[in-house]
């Protein structure tokens, strides 16, 4: 199988932790797995759960990842098995608590650089950017506000919301994007 170059190149930075690569990367392939997932369980929110659920898996392997095989392809298959996992847990009713030693592996995501729905983000005044953080669904608007206006780190974040770090990263990177959305429409 043939890979795009391009992919092939973003998927090579992220393996290094480049920031840019991983927001490409989700930005790229997240309509892929969130439409795969929203046909197997018509719900809108469950969907976009388990793809960033998804997503926070990918990244943490990436560096498993076989360019062997299409990097769509292997993303739908961990969303079947956290789509899997979901269903278990559905039934069980039972929650799986994470460790402290597993959020210790979760990637490690290097904010080097603004990317440009940073910059978009930062050039809006506050009270626009209120009013257009409301349109955003409810997960989306409290990973923004802790993020950027109470200034939590990621693990701050992520024992606030009690979802492991790699969820509020990931959840981060799409709230950021639906965000820019929102701000070039206006």
């Amino acid at each position: 199988m043939k890979i795009d170059k391009e992919i092939l190149q973003h998927i090579k930075n992220a393996k290094k932790g480049n920031q840019i690569s991983f927001n490409f990367l989700l930005d790229h392939f997240w309509t892929s797995v969130y439409f795969y997932l929203l046909k197997k369980i018509e719900n809108d929110n469950d969907a976009e759960d388990i793809a960033i659920q998804t997503f926070s898996k990918a990244f943490d392997k990436i560096d498993s990842y076989d360019e062997k095989f299409q990097f769509k392809t292997w993303l739908i298959a961990i969303s079947k098995n956290v789509y899997i996992d979901f269903l278990r847990k559905k039934k069980s009713s039972m929650s799986v608590l994470i460790s402290s030693e597993k959020e210790e592996e979760a990637f490690n995501v290097i904010d080097d650089a603004p990317s440009p729905e940073d910059k978009v983000i930062t050039e809006q005044n506050l009270a626009k950017l209120l009013r257009d953080i409301k349109q955003l669904k409810p997960k989306y608007q409290e990973v923004i506000n802790l993020r950027y206006f109470q200034e939590l780190s990621y693990k701050e974040i992520s024992e606030k919301t009690n979802e492991p770090i790699n969820n509020v990263k990931v959840k981060l990177l799409r709230a950021k994007k639906l965000l820019a959305e929102i701000i070039k429409k206006t």
